[in-house]
């Protein structure tokens, strides 16, 4: 653990901090006019530079696809319940959108639907997006899933086999949730 004190921006980068503290200025000395630049309250930068900044949760409140994500839950169903109310619906999603969209955008411009893609299993530490059965990208394209070997390290023998015997026309080289 390190010492949240002496690790302030004020102490780890004055350069970057002057920059930060400048951009403030300018935007509390100016009225800007471009929508998705909004003016966030000291409550809402507070919360945006707490410890759940660290914290990534695929799924929804409950049902995520990995754990450690009860309390970013709490936020989240706080979140779906405040909408709900706001806006008097049954239902609201107050996810952002996010790196998915990136990988969707490199399947699109490369594959045609029904092509050949392998990526890692999900349950040994893959991603939505390589290819797993809820993700459009287990939909829309022919999957073969590689994984771990013992050893927990990516079986690359196994993976080059794979790669061989099924010819894919995109091999996803990542991982995101490992269990």
């Amino acid at each position: 653990m390190f010492d949240r004190a002496e690790s302030t921006l004020a102490k780890v980068d004055p350069e970057l901090l002057k920059a930060i503290e400048q951009e403030n200025r300018r935007q509390e000395d100016h009225i800007e006019l471009i929508a998705s630049e909004n003016y966030t309250s000291p409550a809402v930068m507070a919360a945006q530079g707490s410890q759940l900044t660290n914290k990534y949760a695929e799924g929804y409140p409950g049902k995520r696809y990995y754990g450690g994500c009860e309390y970013v839950d709490i936020v989240e169903q706080l979140a779906i319940d405040r909408v709900k109310q706001l806006f008097g619906a049954e239902a609201a999603n107050v996810q952002p959108n996010s790196g998915s969209q990136a990988n969707q955008g490199v399947f699109f411009a490369m594959l045609k639907p029904g092509d050949m893609i392998m990526g890692m299993s999900l349950a040994e530490g893959g991603h939505l997006t390589h290819g797993s059965p809820v993700n459009m990208s287990g939909k829309w394209f022919n999957v073969v899933s590689y994984g771990l070997n013992e050893a927990e390290d990516i079986d690359y023998d196994k993976t080059e086999a794979l790669a061989k015997e099924h010819k894919p026309k995109l091999i996803v080289a990542g991982a995101s949730a490992f269990a």
